[in-house]
């Protein structure tokens, strides 16, 4: 764990005043709203074009190539300059972009464009996202961490419902080659952000040019390790969204069609998530927990009751669940994200960070279809109660680990 901040280029002005920061948030909101026309865009045109088990394989496309490079990824956001990583990637997501755009365009969309442009995006992501996660620790203090989250998020959200509103209008309007074309815009304005204001104003130690990237790979999994407080973090940071997601993903609609709520219910009820989240990381910004890390476990703990509660299967309850899931995931999700920015030693941040979404890439599939079937052979109500209590159960570790509890953001960067 990181004991003192890196080293300071230039004095950051009170978050609050933090014209630069505030700014580079919209803009990313922007970009995630931009993809989530793009999503929106792909998942239609491949119904359109293909069965539903093709649709499916193009959708999740680009997890594979992302999981198989992600931690080649994070070992190079730790050895170069990760603006100039944003900057490169972000330019071959415009360039598939309008390829795709042009492709369509002038020929009829088809499975093999669609892809290639999947597993572009998947492939871009495996570098991109690693880099991007070392950007908030180059940004602002740790002590304004949690506010930065808070605002990431809540800015982030926003633009994927406003994307995901628009994205079904312009597809049906202007259809693939439209949505792309809207897609490159928002990582063309990243793309001028990053290289016109973007500037970090703490410098990150980087890794020894000599040594190789599988070299840099093995360090980062020899640092996780030998460092305890760094293992617990990132292994239940990996595992954050293998209870919830399934629940909400395929437990709901189970929960829908059980019932006969009708599509519209589920999408009432993702609203519910999805509203409550972002009140919960504005709540960070009005009041947080002295010590982060287990006020975020602590609410992750809540959270699994709100997944069991989705399981009792009436109306108000699932509701309940649903609000209680949302407000403790953007509570949660801002603090422990704080914590990872500010506590990992810098000189492994991207490399840890490809560590913690690694997790999802390669576990999550597997706990979806042990949802699924769990769902078809006991009552509906027990894959929620062993999920939720799955949940409870895996925050014991990080809520026992003393350094985790010592952490206090406003007074240091983290434990010694």
């Amino acid at each position: 764990m990181a004991t003192a901040d890196a080293l300071m280029l230039r004095t950051p002005p009170p978050f609050r005043r933090d014209a630069m920061v505030h700014a580079w948030l919209v803009v990313k909101a922007l970009s995630d709203a931009g993809d989530a026309v793009w999503t929106i865009a792909v998942a239609w045109t491949a119904v359109q074009i293909a069965s539903p088990a093709v649709a499916g394989l193009i959708v999740a496309a680009g997890t594979l190539p992302r999981a198989v490079i992600l931690l080649i990824g994070g070992a190079v956001a730790d050895r170069v300059d990760p603006r100039r990583m944003m900057l490169l990637f972000n330019g071959i997501r415009v360039v598939v972009l309008a390829s795709t755009a042009v492709w369509i365009l002038t020929i009829e969309p088809t499975v093999a464009v669609l892809l290639i442009a999947t597993i572009a995006f998947g492939v871009c992501d495996a570098f991109y996202e690693p880099a991007a996660g070392t950007i908030p620790r180059q940004l602002v203090r740790p002590a304004d961490l949690p506010a930065y989250s808070a605002l990431s998020q809540t800015f982030s959200r926003l633009g994927t419902m406003a994307g995901a509103a628009v994205g079904g209008f312009l597809v049906a309007w202007s259809g693939m080659p439209g949505s792309a074309t809207a897609d490159a815009v928002t990582f063309t304005v990243v793309i001028a952000f990053i290289a016109i204001w973007l500037r970090p104003r703490f410098a990150l130690p980087r890794s020894s040019p000599e040594a190789t990237v599988m070299q840099d790979v093995a360090s980062g999994f020899r640092h996780l390790a030998g460092d305890s407080a760094t293992r617990t973090l990132v292994l239940a940071l990996s595992g954050l969204n293998l209870a919830v997601g399934p629940a909400l993903a395929i437990g709901l609609a189970l929960q829908a069609t059980a019932h006969g709520w009708g599509a519209a219910a589920v999408g009432r009820f993702e609203a519910l998530v999805g509203g409550g989240a972002m009140v919960g990381a504005l709540i960070v910004v009005r009041w947080r927990p002295r010590h982060e890390a287990i006020g975020g476990f602590w609410a992750l703990v809540v959270q699994g009751g709100g997944i069991a509660l989705i399981g009792v299967g009436t109306p108000w309850a699932v509701g309940a669940g649903c609000l209680l899931i949302g407000l403790t995931a953007g509570f949660a999700s801002v603090l422990l994200g704080a914590t990872f920015a500010a506590t990992i030693a810098p000189a492994f941040l991207g490399r840890m960070s490809s560590i913690t979404r690694l997790g999802d890439d390669c576990l999550m599939p597997l706990t979806m279809a042990a949802f699924g079937a769990l769902a078809a052979v006991l009552p509906l109500w027990a894959p929620f109660a062993l999920y939720g209590g799955a949940l409870m159960l895996l925050m014991v570790l990080p809520l026992r680990n003393p350094r985790l509890r010592a952490i206090e953001l406003r007074s240091s960067a983290g434990p010694a």
